[in-house]
């Protein structure tokens, strides 16, 4: 089924698609309509465009934004941030307190990128423009975001995919804006009825422990909806915290194993590939479809967490 972007995810949240990477349905900004117009997540610089395109089509004038949420510092997530802000005079960027000194002076955010994404840097995020410290907010555990007269945002923080990930607690639609820390969910297999959640282990601050922490943190809230970094919304929360609690153990266990063998993170994402892949065809999903494409980056970077982890540990 085509589905028109913005998409309107229910009265007051629409999703913008950023074409991450270029491909569809990757990597989104939220955009909730409350007295004080909020983003969440901004996608990486080359996003930007159609990000401002999506709000041109909302109606929504730059100067009109007030917040910008980013979930974690990631630049598939944050690294647009400060290019967007540029044109938006009122808005402020809303961080966690461990990531606020690294959207001010991103050197070594994009070190961090450069070294798991190495020739393809300058493509997939160029221009990181820097912060200014006045024009960051800093909100931690626990802190609330007045955003309309009905609508007092919640900071968790959520640690596992990255010790800079908060989450999102909204009351109005009782869901949670996720970012990366309970798994990625696949849009593109949506409409043949086939939900597909991973976890997200990229490097180089997964923990294992603590991402558990935060499935069994957003479980016991009983959310009527977890919204997505890597992409879209889910109605259906406890099934999808179940799949991504399935999978965590698994790529523990692959990981474990190639690091055993004295392998190296190629290794860990042809295995865990071939995992994904073997369920996906016997749900009927044929070879050859762009979303094993989109699968395969993921496992790429995440078998990089992975390893890094237990190089570490």
């Amino acid at each position: 089924m085509f589905k028109r972007y913005p998409l309107q995810l229910n009265e007051r949240i629409y999703l913008i698609d950023g074409f991450d990477m270029g491909f569809p349905e990757r990597t989104g900004t939220y955009v909730i309509i409350e007295e004080q117009i909020t983003l969440i997540e901004t996608g990486p610089s080359p996003s930007i465009q159609h990000v401002k395109n999506g709000l041109e089509k909302l109606g929504i004038a730059l100067d009109q934004i007030k917040f910008i949420i980013v979930t974690h510092i990631h630049l598939d997530h944050a690294g647009g941030a400060g290019l967007l802000l540029q044109e938006c005079p009122n808005a402020k960027v809303v961080v966690h307190p461990k990531g606020a000194r690294h959207l001010s002076d991103p050197k070594r955010l994009i070190a961090g990128a450069k070294a798991v994404y190495t020739d393809r840097f300058s493509d997939l995020f160029e221009p990181i423009v820097p912060i200014p410290e006045e024009r960051l907010l800093v909100m931690g555990e626990s802190d609330q975001l007045k955003i309309g007269p009905l609508c007092t945002l919640e900071f968790l923080d959520t640690p596992g995919h990255a010790n800079h990930h908060f989450s999102i607690y909204d009351p109005v639609s009782h869901g949670v804006f996720a970012g990366d820390t309970v798994g990625i969910r696949y849009e593109q297999l949506v409409d043949e009825g086939i939900d597909l959640f991973l976890p997200s282990t990229s490097p180089n601050q997964f923990d294992p422990k603590a991402m558990h922490q935060a499935i069994e943190r957003l479980r016991a809230m009983e959310l009527g909806a977890i919204y997505y970094g890597h992409f879209g919304m889910t109605t259906r929360p406890n099934a999808a915290l179940k799949q991504v609690s399935k999978w965590l153990p698994i790529f523990l266990e692959e990981a474990e194993a190639v690091f055993t063998e004295g392998k190296g993170s190629d290794i860990l994402a042809q295995r865990l590939f071939e995992l994904v892949a073997n369920e996906l065809r016997a749900q009927g999903v044929q070879g050859g479809r762009e979303v094993y494409s989109i699968i395969e980056l993921d496992l790429q970077v995440s078998s990089m967490g992975l390893m890094d982890y237990l190089a570490k540990r």
